[in-house]
């Protein structure tokens, strides 16, 4: 414990942060007169570091460095700015920096960039709390070598995070190895000479012009201009007590759609989310007022924005959904938003070049597979991530079921819930018109292209050494049958397959055509279990996959 106390003494006298100060100054102050809890806390806290990778940072608020604090996003700065030094030697390396409503996100936003203008790097910072999007469009619009997004996403309030992009070759998009390692031992190096009051520090950055803002309007507006007949849409909109809303805005009247109803309870930045208890839309509860305003307004459909908005959620009425009302699987709008660009590019006339291409990760509904060879498109299944996604070669959409889509790669290599929210929006005002609806367009996907249906078990750990068990386990004794069906072979991508980077991921594939994935979140403690199947009408597909998650569970609590 001695050990522990000394990192915290330490971090208190280079901690610039008169909040987190107190908060380490009266936890030293009970473990000093024997509190078993305090040190348990401070252990926690002390014990190793908040590790960067391929998503950058993130973890829960507070002083230690295995929190979100200054102190260690100041380490951060300066060793992503040692790397961007380091890569380019000669010339001035430019990097933007963004960030949400979160706590402390405007903090650590300036924090950064006076640590990138002291390190002689040019240093832009977006004109106020905008969404990710705008950050990662940002990136490629100022032809910049890096960016860095002070957010936590969809993540508990507590949380926030530090994600990181690159331009150049790698085009605006998220780290993957081994930029990640790197930076990390730049971090760490900075970490280990032990006083963050002594980096160099500017007030010379940029704050980046409103014209930004408006080139990311105007794209995002191009993606789906409202068609003839959209004025009469009933519809309703939540940011989440996020940033979205704003943007959303104002690129809906460059579009010409009609105003949403909001959720007003939920559409300004907050970052104690009040009216929530886990930031999600995928969570059960966070659209309970969306509904309760869609009920009010008699609305056709439902958009959310998560608080970075950089996730789109859809909701349509359905009588045999309690309360009325259906929030559509990842999958499902996947589906339909990569059936629009498949159509779209088979209409138009590209010319001669690199083959396009749909992509998801590969826990994602096999469905787009099936889109694609459709439509005779190339088709690639990446890693979780759009890390990996938005990399897939001649991509012209791509997405993930934890509610990410790609629309537009011409200008953000990333997923994007405002795009996707206005190509959404373009395909329901456009069935309207014809008196369709969403849940017409579903059925037609089906009708077309077969009833394919997915779910998710989670399962939510406090020590993260239980899912290494079970993927142990697993491991160690494959299992032949997952309820009664038998298992054809199973896909270890540990050590990479199928062109992939190695993951930790196993990919079972059962006798009926089934598929299971097991992998642990990368973002969140919980391992998680991806099911999906295909039948001919949704009916047999329901059927097959209540099946499928009873074997599931089965097999989960045997290796438990």
């Amino acid at each position: 414990m001695s050990e522990h106390v000394a990192a915290a003494r330490a971090w208190l006298a280079q901690d610039p942060d008169a909040t987190t100060r107190e908060e380490l100054t009266a936890l030293l102050a009970r473990v000093e007169h024997g509190d078993a809890e305090a040190a348990a806390d401070l252990e926690d806290r002390f014990a190793t570091r908040l590790a960067f990778g391929t998503a950058g940072l993130r973890g829960t608020l507070g002083a230690g460095s295995n929190r979100m604090n200054r102190v260690l996003v100041a380490q951060a700065a300066a060793g992503f700015a040692a790397y961007l030094r380091e890569k380019q030697p000669e010339g001035t390396p430019t990097v933007v920096v963004g960030y949400d409503g979160r706590r402390n996100s405007d903090v650590f936003a300036r924090d950064s960039v006076e640590i990138f203008a002291g390190a002689g790097l040019r240093a832009i910072l977006l004109p106020r709390m905008l969404p990710t999007p705008v950050l990662a469009f940002a990136v490629r619009h100022l032809g910049a070598d890096a960016g860095v997004m002070v957010t936590a996403s969809h993540n508990p309030a507590d949380d926030n995070g530090y994600k990181v992009y690159l331009g150049g070759a790698d085009d605006g998009a998220q780290i993957v190895s081994p930029a990640d390692a790197e930076i990390a031992a730049h971090i760490q190096r900075v970490a280990d000479a032990g006083d963050v009051t002594i980096l160099p520090r500017s007030v010379g950055y940029e704050n980046a012009p409103e014209s930004l803002v408006e080139a990311y309007v105007a794209a995002t507006a191009a993606v789906a201009p409202a068609p003839a007949g959209a004025e009469g849409a009933r519809w309703v909109y939540t940011a989440m007590h996020g940033v979205g809303w704003e943007t959303v805005e104002r690129v809906l009247a460059a579009a010409g759609y009609p105003a949403p109803v909001v959720v007003e309870a939920q559409i300004h930045p907050d970052g104690r989310f009040p009216t929530v208890a886990f930031p999600n839309p995928e969570e059960p509860g966070a659209m309970d007022l969306a509904f309760e305003t869609a009920r009010s307004a008699d609305a056709e459909f439902v958009i959310a924005n998560d608080p970075d908005a950089d996730r789109l959620a859809v909701a349509i009425p359905d009588a045999d959904a309690e309360g009325g009302w259906r929030r559509l699987t990842g999958n499902e709008i996947g589906l339909l938003l990569g059936w629009r660009a498949a159509r779209a590019h088979a209409e138009s006339d590209r010319g001669v070049g690199q083959p396009a291409s749909l992509a998801c990760s590969l826990v994602s509904s096999p469905g787009l597979q099936v889109v694609a060879e459709h439509y005779g498109l190339d088709f690639h299944a990446t890693l979780t991530g759009f890390k990996w996604i938005s990399r897939a070669p001649g991509i012209v959409f791509g997405f993930e079921e934890a509610l990410g889509y790609l629309v537009n790669p011409d200008t953000v290599r990333d997923k994007d819930g405002i795009s996707a929210a206005v190509a959404f929006l373009g395909l329901a005002t456009a069935a309207r018109a014809e008196g369709r609806t969403v849940a017409d367009l579903l059925q037609e996907f089906r009708d077309t292209f077969g009833a394919f249906a997915s779910d998710q078990i989670s399962v939510r750990v406090t020590d993260l050494s239980e899912i290494g068990g079970i993927m142990a386990s697993l491991r160690a004794q494959p299992p032949s049958a997952v309820g009664e069906v038998a298992v054809s072979r199973i896909d270890d991508l540990l050590h990479g397959i199928d062109g992939l980077p190695p993951g930790d991921v196993l990919r079972i594939w059962l006798e009926d055509g089934s598929r299971l994935i097991v992998r642990p979140s990368g973002t969140e403690p919980k391992l998680k279990l991806y099911l999906d199947v295909r039948g001919s009408s949704a009916k047999k597909a329901r059927r097959r996959l209540e099946a499928l998650r009873a074997g599931a569970e089965e097999l989960l609590a045997a290796v438990r």
